[in-house]
């Protein structure tokens, strides 16, 4: 059986004023690769990418792909025009990146219909190296589209895309999804964590969520072990759910204040959301959910 994997959408740390952290971002870097994770999702909207400059997310990317070990996709076309797209995906595959991701809801920016999205779709597919490997994001900003089955099939059947960032939420979709890729080049990660033990045993390939910005590491051991300790798995996904509430509790500025007091992030500084909106309560809840994670994970076995 294939490997399951976790792949975190990673985090843009600033400084107080505002610019690039490029100090915390390595140290981010060696946190995620030290929690096990199988690849870093970079410049995706946990990196505040759409309040990102093009040259800023270029160079994440890069900076990225140069230090990590594992593998580094990355997306940033938040541009509605699609010459515009075009630039900035080719800068991005530029950086290096193991993969390319495109934005679903930016083959159809104005919410038009599937026939608009395929017709943008081959464009940009048409000018794209045909050996530069590519994913699919369904990105909730500025407005979640979700891919048809017609439009999954499509891209699995291209052979050109091995990665998508499922935002579903939904079970019975997602087992469908799973079967629709089976077969292809195209791996299947589910954004959704009540949903996530059961899109694993239905075929899908892994987790790429907002938590593993907490706990990667439980992630992996999820991933690893649900058919060992199938007892042991079910209790920590009941409570990686409940963790998981804490995504509406003024995120990402809580996942930075989290990785702060952990020593990784220099601040807590967010372009999308002012850090004052922390308050102490939220603070409070994240140290709570500290201890909870640290609690499950003297529960788990270890071999």
């Amino acid at each position: 059986m294939t490997k399951k994997e976790v792949w975190p959408v990673m985090l843009t740390p600033f400084t107080e004023d505002g610019a690039v952290d490029y100090a915390s971002l390595e140290r981010l870097i060696a946190w995620y690769e030290n929690n096990g994770v199988s690849g870093l999702f970079a410049v995706c909207q946990s990196s505040e990418m759409f309040s990102l400059s093009l040259r800023e997310r270029v160079g994440v990317a890069r900076f990225v792909k140069e230090h990590a070990r594992v593998p580094v996709i990355a997306s940033g076309h938040v541009s509605a025009d699609r010459e515009d797209q075009l630039d900035e995906l080719r800068r991005i595959a530029d950086a290096g990146v193991d993969a390319v991701v495109l934005i679903s809801n930016r083959m159809a920016p104005d919410r038009e219909g599937p026939d608009v999205w395929k017709k943008n779709l081959e464009w940009l597919l048409g000018r794209l190296p045909d050996a530069l490997p590519l994913g699919v994001y369904e990105c909730p900003a500025p407005y979640k589209r979700l891919l048809s089955d017609e439009e999954l099939a499509f891209c699995a059947k291209s052979g050109r895309f091995r990665f998508m960032k499922d935002t579903c939420c939904d079970l019975q979709t997602l087992a469908r999804r799973a079967e629709i890729v089976r077969g292809t080049p195209m791996r299947l990660y589910n954004a959704n964590i009540a949903t996530l033990l059961d899109s694993i045993k239905a075929g899908c390939d892994g987790f790429s969520g907002v938590m593993a910005n907490f706990h990667p590491d439980l992630f992996v051991w999820l991933l690893d072990n649900y058919e060992r300790y199938p007892e042991q798995a079910a209790r920590l996904q009941a409570a990686l759910t409940m963790c998981a509430l804490i995504e509406r509790q003024c995120y990402p500025v809580n996942a930075k204040y989290h990785l702060q007091r952990l020593g990784v992030f220099a601040s807590a500084y967010s372009r999308v959301r002012a850090q004052a909106e922390l308050s102490e309560t939220f603070k409070d809840e994240v140290r709570q959910m500290e201890r909870l994670a640290d609690y499950m994970r003297s529960l788990l076995p270890r071999e």
